[in-house]
């Protein structure tokens, strides 16, 4: 006789982003004398706002103009909001009156991520004009739009489980300065005592000039090396857009130093800093300087998305990426083809 069998427990658990949801109807009155405003042009609606962003409607009645006719209308969401991508879920449709919104002409949903290099997102071939001016959606000369946007706030995170992590060791700051002392091994600077209170004291003191260095990354490089971490930015008297470019900095020097361990603080703070404007810059910069797990990190920010993948390409730094590290696509395509 069969064993019976155990019963199984059955856990269950779930994950959902955090959203905002919006709706605006912007309405199109006097369409007859907006036909001939010219392909590209357009028309937009007033500013509403939607999860802590500004958007507004664009509608071209002549096509957007990246057609090779003017016989389509199309329709775009534009943030009008600077600062951080953000990531929307939206749809755009007619609708025939106001108490009818639930029954509209569908236009299937986009998602798309919006940030200072991409601030529109819509439908170049909305509606041809001949199937708009057949139908009941265009009445009296008025129609309606209807814009229906999701803002996605961002999905949580396991604490426990960060999206990039780098190990930094303990401080070895003691034993690092006897080492150098000893061995004077890659000074740049060596001091000779000569009669100390005698000679020395009616020299001439003579500065040490310190090249290819910003006077806020030596600051921050002396810092680490007498109390072995690094200051906070506040200390440092910069701005928001300053900080991250400091710390870039601050990983150069401490290469071409060789303080491995303030390179790998550098390394955590650029991986939990990634985003779409910054992962080519800062991949240059981790292949330059051969911070390994910073670029597998970039590498994975990049791959695990194919918005952010045309994102990337479209940022600032993806032409330096390309000049200055094109064998870092080869990494870049083997871990696309891995991951699968």
């Amino acid at each position: 006789m069969a064993a019976p069998l155990e019963p199984v427990e059955t856990t269950e658990s779930t994950c959902a982003p955090k959203t905002a949801r919006g709706r605006h109807v912007f309405r199109v009155t006097g369409y007859s004398l907006l036909k001939g405003l010219g392909a590209g042009n357009f028309i937009r609606s007033a500013t509403f706002a939607v999860g802590g962003h500004d958007w507004c409607v664009r509608f071209y009645p002549d096509g957007d103009g990246l057609d090779v006719t003017d016989e389509l209308i199309s329709v775009y969401v534009e943030r009008l909001s600077k600062g951080t991508q953000v990531r929307a879920l939206f749809g755009l449709r007619l609708t025939k009156r106001d108490k009818n919104l639930s029954r509209p002409k569908y236009i299937t949903p986009k998602i798309c991520n919006f940030n200072h290099s991409r601030t529109t997102c819509g439908y170049k071939r909305f509606i041809k004009r001949s199937d708009l001016e057949a139908s009941r959606f265009l009445l009296n000369d008025r129609l309606l739009v209807v814009c229906d946007i999701t803002v996605i706030l961002g999905t949580p995170v396991s604490q426990s489980e960060p999206v990039c992590e780098i190990q930094v060791p303990p401080s070895d700051l003691s034993d690092n300065l006897g080492k150098l002392l000893e061995s004077e091994e890659g000074a740049d600077v060596t001091f000779e005592v000569e009669e100390l209170l005698g000679p020395m004291r009616d020299r001439e003191m003579k500065a040490i000039k310190v090249e290819d260095m910003q006077p806020s990354v030596f600051k921050a490089l002396l810092h680490f090396v007498y109390k072995d971490s690094l200051p906070t930015m506040d200390d440092l008297h910069l701005d928001v857009e300053d900080k991250e470019e400091v710390v870039k900095h601050l990983l150069v020097a401490a290469d071409r130093y060789a303080m491995e361990r303030m390179k790998l603080l550098c390394e955590s703070i650029l991986c939990k800093k990634l985003n779409v404007e910054s992962v080519a810059t800062t991949l240059a910069l981790a292949d330059k300087h051969h911070c390994s797990t910073l670029k597998d990190a970039c590498i994975q920010y990049i791959i695990s998305s194919s918005n952010r993948m045309d994102d990337m390409m479209a940022s600032q730094g993806y032409e330096h990426l390309k000049r200055a590290c094109p064998a870092v696509f080869v990494d870049i395509w083997e871990k696309s083809a891995k991951s699968g």
